[in-house]
């Protein structure tokens, strides 16, 4: 949604990409396509721009709406984009096993926690950061309902096991929801 690298030393095509991105936030304001020409619908996508802004509705791009239009961009662009995902690889060879203590392990432990409420044969972990006896129970169990060998240990492969259960127990559990 950011304008593209090629709209460098493009103003007018800048400014059009970013009204338009405004009019997905703003259904008040009018959308427009961006064509590199300042002409009637561009003066009125600004013109929609400045009213909203409170300024005076001239249709023309001065510094003063320039600099808002960028500032309420930025903000819109934020909005409209996908929230940033997290992404934890765990190394070939790395494992977390009884007595391992690391921030992983508290995702670890949250993701069978929520796990268990829909899976009775997963008892919920205390959520420690700690590999303790219950945490090495709560994996033994997922292993075992996901057919891996149920030896408590996490590897790489209990771990993509694990976070692809629960991303689809969590989306399952999101479209029960509505968002307002």
């Amino acid at each position: 949604m950011r304008p593209a690298e090629s709209f460098i030393a493009q103003p007018v095509r800048s400014l059009q990409t970013m009204l338009r991105v405004l009019s997905k936030y703003d259904s008040s304001l009018p959308e427009l396509i961006p064509d590199g020409i300042y002409g009637p619908s561009t003066s009125q996508a600004v013109s929609a721009f400045q009213r909203t802004r409170g300024i005076p509705s001239t249709g023309i791009t001065n510094q003063e709406t320039w600099d808002y239009i960028v500032d309420d961009y930025e903000i819109a662009v934020t909005e409209l984009q996908q929230a940033e995902s997290i992404e934890i690889l765990i190394d070939p060879g790395q494992t977390f096993s009884r007595g391992d203590s690391n921030p992983y392990v508290y995702l670890l432990q949250s993701m069978l926690i929520q796990l268990s409420n829909d899976h009775a044969t997963i008892d919920a972990p205390a959520h420690s950061g700690v590999m303790d006896a219950g945490t090495v129970k709560s994996v033994a169990q997922f292993q075992k309902l996901a057919n891996l060998e149920n030896n408590g240990i996490v590897d790489k492969t209990t771990w993509k096991h694990l976070v692809r259960h629960f991303t689809l127990n969590a989306h399952h559990h999101m479209r029960k929801y509505k968002f307002e």
